[in-house]
C-alpha cells in the first residue's frame, strides 16, 4: 500500500514538474539526445565491424570445416571400427 501511495505521489509531482519546467525539460532532452546517438552509433559500428571480420574469416576458410578425401576417409573408417570394437569390449 505504501508503494502504491508513493508511486501516485511521484507521478503527480512528475506531471506538475513537467508542466512547470517544460522548457527546461526540452533543453535537457536536447542535451541528452546527441550523446546517446553518439554512443549508440559507436556501438553499432563496433558490432558491425566485428561481424564483418567474422565473415572475412569464413570466406578465407580459416574456420571452414575440412572435407575428408581419399586417405582421410579410410583413416576415419578405421578409427570408427576401432571405436566400435572398444565399445563392444566394455
Amino acid at each position: 500500500m505504501k508503494t502504491l501511495i508513493g508511486g501516485a505521489i511521484a507521478v503527480l509531482l512528475g506531471v506538475v514538474g513537467l508542466a512547470v519546467w517544460f522548457n527546461q525539460f526540452l533543453v535537457l532532452l536536447a542535451g541528452c539526445i546527441p550523446p546517446v546517438l553518439l554512443l549508440g552509433g559507436g556501438l553499432a559500428l563496433y558490432l558491425g565491424f566485428d561481424e564483418l571480420k567474422d565473415s572475412w574469416k569464413n570466406e578465407e576458410g580459416a574456420d571452414a570445416p575440412v572435407v575428408a578425401q581419399g586417405d582421410d576417409k579410410t583413416k576415419i573408417e578405421e578409427l570408427e571400427k576401432e571405436l566400435d570394437e572398444l565399445k563392444k569390449e566394455k
